[in-house]
Parts: structure tokens; sequence; C-alpha cells
């Protein structure tokens, strides 16, 4: 596994596909330790952009909800707005979860969620899962 598969494996797992990035992570930080701020880094920015693509496709829902290949269920949106409605913007600091994280960040664009205040709490969650999950790799898990 390089950088490059490891941004595009955060890539899709931020995306409705289902998908996970933790074990390229973890894979990678056993054989390269010294690179954990660069693996962090690459591993975000892959599920930051998967999640602004969740969003862009949140503003063209009402187009393709109906579509057999579209990825997120009824019950998944209908789900995801109403923790969307109850806590608002705040709710995208929960991006990083299973099962409602995606369709968070889907229904932030379908309530048309400034992209910009979007794109900050989605990073801040999603960075912060990736360095606590390297900080357990690293040092709880594998203690020296």
């Amino acid at each position: 596994m390089t950088y490059a598969g490891l941004a595009l494996s955060a890539f899709i797992a931020a995306t409705l596909l289902p998908m996970q990035s933790e074990a390229a992570l973890v894979a990678l930080l056993a054989l390269e330790p010294r690179a954990v701020y660069s693996l962090v880094l690459v591993a975000a920015l892959g599920n930051i952009i998967g999640s602004q693509v969740n969003w862009w496709l949140g503003t063209q829902v009402q187009r393709w909800q109906t579509r057999r290949w579209f990825p997120a269920s009824a019950t998944q949106l209908e789900r995801a707005q109403q923790w969307y409605q109850r806590y608002g913007r705040w709710s995208l600091l929960l991006s990083w979860l299973p099962v409602v994280g995606d369709p968070l960040t889907l229904i932030a664009g379908v309530l048309r969620e400034p992209f910009w205040r979007f794109t900050l709490l989605v990073t801040i969650a999603k960075t912060a899962r990736y360095a606590i999950l390297a900080y357990v790799t690293l040092y709880v898990l594998q203690p020296s």
C-alpha cells in the first residue's frame, strides 16, 4: 500500500460506498511509524475530499435520489436528516462515525450548509479521528 492507496481508500471510505480506511492507515503506520504526520495528513485529506463529494451530491439529491444506483437508502437519508435537524451543523463533528457519518455529510449538502463551514467542521472531525487512531496504534497497542 502506498500513499496514493491510502488516499484512495480514505476517499472511498468517506463517500456513501462501503469501505474502511483505518486498516490501511494502521498497516502503513506499522511499516513507516516515523511517517505518522504525513500518513495522517494523506488519510485525512482523502477522507475530507470524499466528504466534499457527498456534500455536492447532497446539493444534487433531488435529481438523483430515486435512481437505482444512488448509494443511500431513503431510511439512511431520513435518519441523517433527523440528526442534522436536531443538532445542526455541529453534528458534522460526528461525520467520522460509521453508518450515520457519511449520510450526514450528504444531508449537509441537501440543507445547503455553507461549503466553507462544512469543510471546516468535517476537517476537524476526520483529522482528529485519524490522529487518535495513529496515537492508539503507535503508543497504546505497541508501547516501546
